[in-house]
């Protein structure tokens, strides 16, 4: 009987935006970022954009944000800084960009991971996403261990769980 589950790496879009929506309100009526002309947007690339007045209000604008996002269950880990830059009317924006499915590279180095540990399962990139399969549930679970110790700089989800 062969089990099979999937390593995927995705953000919940609808979280992102309701944490965004949550961050400019709180934004907007703090007494030191209200006249910052402080924003958050998403562009259609999927990727986010602060703005402020300054780095100091940028870095504060950011903080609101991420803990928006923690207490909607979003992974920090999924979100890549990009450099801080001079914007118009002396402003500066950031984008932070967000990361659905996993790389090639990272899911080679979990491949690796899990082929290392000489247990009896087969692992295979498909895509955006790793798949495990071997004999029996107790050899998984064990893999779905050994692989939330390491750290490959992503979040992971172990999704699709399956029996044949």
């Amino acid at each position: 009987m062969a089990e099979s589950f999937d390593i995927v790496s995705k953000v919940d879009m609808q979280e992102v935006s309701n944490a965004i929506q949550q961050a400019l309100k709180e934004i907007h009526t703090r007494y030191d970022l209200k006249d910052s002309k402080s924003n958050i947007e998403m562009d259609e690339k999927e990727a986010l954009v602060l703005s402020s007045a300054d780095d100091y209000k940028l870095k504060a604008v950011n903080d609101v944000l991420q803990g928006k996002l923690v207490k909607r269950g979003v992974p920090l880990k999924a979100f890549t800084y990009g450099p801080i830059e001079e914007a118009a009317g002396s402003t500066v924006r950031q984008r932070v960009t967000m990361q659905q499915g996993i790389p090639i590279e990272k899911a080679r180095e979990i491949v690796k991971v899990i082929k290392n540990s000489k247990k009896k399962v087969q692992a295979s990139i498909q895509g955006d996403l790793v798949r495990v399969s071997g004999k029996d549930r107790d050899t998984l679970q064990e893999i779905i261990a050994l692989l939330r110790q390491s750290d490959f700089g992503i979040d992971m989800q172990f999704t699709n769980y399956r029996s044949n």
